[in-house]
């Protein structure tokens, strides 16, 4: 939900820039972008794929297909987002291929999985799309579970070596591709500058440092300025899976078992998060609504998020030149630590129930793992690549003045380019909870290790 409510933002306040995000529910003034773009979407369109999927339609492109050849149905949420994104694919694919058509069906993230499990389970997979977009996060546990309702892309002739490595790895069972990687959630932290210099410091003295070196440099900050340099919601563990990817971690082991106890990276993750908590250079607040206002409202120095969290820092237009970005920190005595991660994304997967596939294959070849010319129309509402080639365009190489003038989306498609990857799982979201809990009550007072044994008693359970 958090990335289709910045995406909505992004694109009201891109009006005249452009910039990167991806975001969740509209506030009042993104209602009418989102109207605008599903009304602009229904004009083009030979179907309404709103009112269709209103109405609970669950007609799919196979028909099509089988018909002509030429047409196929998309399964995707947010208008202003992946609804625009993948129109514009199809707009680029029509160049070549004059008959072509793609329906986009609007079909909120909930309703995807919902749909997908009711198919697989049932064994009549004759009421999914062609192409269903995939929240990165749920790929694997997907695919393992339903391994018969996804296409094998491996030898689609897709050179997925044109990606960044752990954006592909989150659509990779068994060795096997089943995913075209889409938006870009790599992380960045970003920092207000007129407040670093206000402690002496610029962003240089920020980049490419260990969560050591960040933690002294914003006690600094915060005695000097009273803001602390980070915040993030009290109860989430998205700061600790940023830092645990950052390492290639993973709350699992090879075989998908649990594996939080005598895991030393998360034990330094915990540790880390519970010094910047007690020094209060990491204030937690009660939900995401008081976590943007943190940024907007100029109350800390700075943030650690998915790339798409510039969407709304970019809201706060009077801040406009006095923002920055780098790379995160990484971990002191962890093996393969770095400077880069990931938080948020998605990809296309096509289904079993596909009556071309040839034609989808080509289609996903051809656009979002072939075509800078769609990444280059598709950043104006934030659409990020995780495309390689992408890095390398004008387009991507424009500075952006919120942001000092810097060419923020050629250095993001950089970032993402170096992000290790790391098992997610089938239980990823499972984990992450009680993980999220471990670390409150750890916060609280509690033992790193107790709370470690318990979460994994937790996982176990559930996984029963």
């Amino acid at each position: 939900m958090k990335r289709k409510i910045l995406s909505a933002l992004l694109c009201v306040a891109m009006s005249a820039t452009m910039l990167v995000g991806c975001g969740g529910d509209a506030k009042e003034s993104t209602d009418d972008k989102k109207t605008e773009t599903t009304d602009d979407a229904a004009a083009g369109d030979d179907a309404a794929a709103g009112d269709d999927a209103a109405a609970g339609d669950d007609a799919v492109a196979g028909d099509d297909a089988a018909a002509g050849g030429n047409k196929l149905t998309v399964w995707c949420w947010d208008p202003a987002f992946n609804i625009f994104s993948m129109e514009e694919a199809g707009k680029v694919y029509q160049k070549d291929h004059a008959d072509f058509n793609v329906e986009v069906v609007e079909t909120p993230w909930d309703d995807v999985q919902t749909k997908l499990t009711t198919a697989a389970t049932s064994g009549d997979l004759s009421t999914l799309p062609d192409i269903v977009l995939m929240q990165d996060n749920a790929f694997q546990k997907n695919v393992i579970s339903y391994p018969d309702a996804f296409v094998d892309l491996t030898d689609s002739g897709i050179d997925f070596k044109q990606f960044g490595e752990a954006k592909t790895a989150y659509s990779v069972v068994d060795g096997k591709n089943y995913g075209v990687p889409f938006d870009n959630g790599a992380v960045i932290a970003a920092y207000r500058t007129d407040v670093l210099e206000q402690a002496g410091m610029k962003i240089d003295d920020f980049t490419d440092i260990t969560w050591d070196e960040y933690l002294e440099k914003g006690k600094t900050v915060l005695e000097k300025t009273g803001k602390p340099l980070l915040s993030c919601q009290a109860g989430e563990s998205d700061v600790i899976m940023m830092m645990m990817q950052s390492c290639g971690a993973s709350l699992f082991d090879d075989a998908g078992n649990p594996a939080l106890v005598d895991n030393a990276a998360l034990k330094k993750v915990m540790e880390t998060y519970a010094a910047l908590k007690e020094a209060g250079v990491l204030v937690e607040v009660n939900d995401w609504d008081q976590y943007i206002s943190t940024m907007t409202t100029e109350t800390v120095a700075g943030t650690i998020n998915g790339c798409w969290i510039m969407a709304s820092i970019k809201t706060a237009e009077d801040q406009s030149g006095k923002w920055a970005i780098t790379n995160m920190p990484s971990l002191v005595g962890v093996d393969n630590a770095t400077n880069y991660s990931n938080n948020g994304g998605s990809s296309w997967a096509i289904t079993a129930n596909c009556q071309n596939v040839d034609l989808a294959k080509d289609f996903l070849k051809s656009t979002f793992a072939g075509s800078v010319e769609l990444y280059e129309n598709i950043i104006s509402c934030g659409a990020l690549a995780t495309y390689l080639p992408a890095g390398d365009s004008d387009v991507y190489a424009k500075g952006d003045d919120f942001f000092g003038g810097d060419a923020v989306s050629s250095k993001i498609v950089e970032f993402a380019g170096k992000t290790p990857s790391n098992n997610t799982g089938v239980f990823y979201y499972e984990a992450r909870d009680a993980v999220a809990t471990a670390m409150q009550n750890i916060v609280g007072g509690a033992n790193i290790d107790d709370e470690l044994q318990l979460a994994q008693e937790t996982i176990e359970s559930q996984m029963q």
